[in-house]
């Protein structure tokens, strides 16, 4: 137990210590002292409450979307459908926010959650059913779905649902009794931070002491085992599909109704595929993708900023979350490995 804690914590390190020194390399190289912009680049993340706040409002969509994908990649599917389950559950609970009358009041929340949960767990049901049904390669279909997914709500903002009050690109706002509330005004810090860490918890639960978390890592481990043992492999991988789209259309409301308060073209930038980066940072664990998603959220938040007070160039950021990414996809090889041993296996 000691060793598997031990071999996690250095899994989610590793990456961030190499990123550190990658970027210290290239400061160096553009004459910069990489101790003052590692210091500003902390400063700016969590000097004082209103920094700690926005690098939590930053962190809080890859909460819901690094464990939308973690549930996939724990039963070996590897899932990179979350945008597009992001994008049309986001969308789909501004519509109701907007649409439904405010004389509902208290209702309207969660009428709008339930509905985004709805719409993205219909989404990724396709997917999952191909992949159980057919073998359809889920990496394929749930690529092509995100591609779908920002032309149909690219089209719906911009046509049926565009805002007579606006220029382009945005629906009208939600009602006012739909919004999340803020958790530490003036900042942008919003209840959703507050679910987003509920859904980080649940699926701890469900991992740990549920039946069908258990068959799903049982699953992800071993699929001819997972058959002889009686779990059925195709209803498990439609399953997780299923609850990472839910969780994703959930993720997806909770931003367009705390955050944005209407849908854009540029609702999400990647969240989505952010989330692969920080579940598999994490190493698919609920601790993992907190520290994960607060780290990612850090890095957003304070290259907005340091820009404001140096010359350092944005660009400096991105490095760093990209070597991140590049190192936390050292995690993906064991998908990939389990696969093709378990096809050479089967013939």
């Amino acid at each position: 137990m000691n060793k598997s804690v031990a071999e996690r914590g250095i899994g989610i390190l590793l990456p961030l210590v190499v990123a550190v020194i990658i970027s210290g390399i290239v400061l160096l190289a553009i004459g910069k002292n990489p101790l003052d912009v590692f210091s500003l680049i902390v400063a700016e993340s969590f000097g004082n409450a209103r920094r700690i706040a926005a690098t939590l409002s930053a962190a809080t969509p890859l909460l819901f979307t690094a464990v939308a994908t973690a549930v996939c990649f724990r039963s070996g599917v590897f899932n990179v459908g979350v945008e597009g389950a992001f994008l049309v559950g986001g969308l789909a609970a501004v519509f109701l926010g907007f649409t439904l009358p405010a004389q509902l009041y208290f209702a309207l929340l969660p009428l709008c959650f339930a509905f985004a949960a709805l719409v993205g767990a219909i989404w990724l049901y396709v997917p999952g059913m191909l992949l159980a049904k057919w073998e359809v390669d889920e990496v394929v279909s749930t690529l092509m779905l995100n591609f779908i997914a920002v032309a149909i709500t690219g089209y719906l903002v911009n046509g049926p649902l565009l805002s007579p009050q606006s220029g382009n690109n945005v629906t009208p706002l939600i009602h006012q009794v739909a919004y999340l509330p803020r958790l530490m005004p003036p900042s942008t810090l919003h209840a959703g931070f507050l679910i987003g860490l509920v859904c980080v918890a649940v699926y701890g639960f469900w991992c740990r002491y549920t039946a069908a978390g258990f068959e799903g890592a049982l699953v992800g481990q071993n699929k001819r085992f997972s058959r002889a043992v009686g779990i059925s492999v195709p209803r498990t991988i439609m399953g997780v599909m299923i609850l990472s789209g839910l969780i994703a259309g959930i993720g997806g409301a909770a931003h367009g109704l705390g955050q944005m308060h209407r849908f854009s073209d540029g609702f999400s930038p990647g969240y989505g595929f952010t989330g692969i980066a920080v579940a598999l940072l994490g190493r698919n664990h609920p601790v993992g993708i907190v520290f994960g998603a607060i780290l990612f959220g850090a890095l957003a938040s304070a290259g907005t900023t340091i820009q404001l007070f140096s010359n350092i160039p944005l660009d400096l950021v991105n490095i760093i979350q990209g070597t991140v990414m590049i190192f936390a996809v050292v995690g993906l090889r064991k998908i990939t490995f389990r696969r093709k041993k378990e096809t050479v296996h089967a013939d």
